[in-house]
């Protein structure tokens, strides 16, 4: 099979998930299976404790959820099932997978989330977890989930987005490291998503979580530093830790936010 074509921002995604020094930094640091935005019950929880209770939230506001629910997460991380861009976190995931006996109730596909290798109307579920700002061409990722939905379908989503009322220079670090020009924002994905026939269900937006998640990783960063760097090269460390201050500022200055979008399919 040809590999897969990727946009600039997506190919720049994947290169840096594919490297050692990321995929032990998230395994370690970030909350091992659960790499993306924790709820915190208080500002010093743990990371992973905050990032398991993203996944309980979510599943909760999943209308209709059940073991025979077929779900596809796009850029599922090391998460148990999806179609994700990483070679080196897919072999995780799947040996995660393999070790807590689901292997064979779990594909893991590596591929693109613009161009998604199922028919239409494959899932019950589409969900995704701080992804689709990789993307360089956001609306194509939503006209993919909203054709792999069966009519009365779930797309259940987080991500990092940019503010309604900010303007995109305050972002300019995030932008430039992530070689995108924009972040989604709560109306982009409003509008988008209506367009394409959609219903809006949800939106439990809880943008104070962007600064205070990116706050303590950067802390559990600088604390533990001398032991990650015996997995993790020291020039990735300095700019992990240049680049989680801008989002911790970002939020702080109202530019970021985020939340659970939770939309119908008719």
């Amino acid at each position: 099979m040809d590999e897969p074509r990727y946009s600039r921002a997506v190919q720049t995604a994947r290169d840096y998930y594919d490297s050692e020094d990321a995929d032990n930094f998230y395994a370690r640091v970030w909350g091992g299976e659960d790499i993306h935005v924790g709820l915190y019950d208080h500002p010093q929880e743990q990371i992973d404790a905050a990032s398991r209770r993203s996944n309980r939230v979510m599943a909760e506001q999943t209308p209709g959820l059940a073991a025979e629910t077929r779900v596809i997460d796009l850029g599922s991380g090391y998460g148990g099932v999806g179609l994700n861009l990483s070679v080196r976190e897919n072999a995780r995931a799947r040996r995660l997978n393999a070790e807590q006996g689901l292997a064979g109730r779990i594909e893991i596909v590596t591929g693109n989330f613009e161009a998604v290798p199922y028919d239409d109307a494959s899932f019950d579920v589409v969900r995704s977890q701080e992804a689709f700002l990789h993307s360089g061409d956001r609306r194509r990722v939503m006209e993919e989930a909203v054709r792999l939905l069966r009519p009365g379908g779930t797309l259940i989503f987080t991500d990092p987005m940019q503010a309604d009322n900010a303007a995109s220079e305050g972002l300019q670090p995030i932008l430039d490291r992530l070689h995108l020009e924009s972040l989604g924002s709560p109306a982009f994905y409003r509008e988008t998503l209506t367009r394409l026939g959609l219903e809006e269900i949800s939106f439990d937006q809880r943008g104070e979580m962007i600064a205070t998640h990116y706050r303590r990783v950067r802390e559990v960063l600088v604390s533990e530093e001398s032991q990650i760097a015996q997995c993790v090269s020291r020039e990735y460390i300095e700019r992990m830790k240049r680049g989680l201050q801008h989002w911790v500022d970002g939020a702080r200055r109202g530019d970021l936010t985020w939340g659970i979008f939770v939309f119908r399919k008719p």
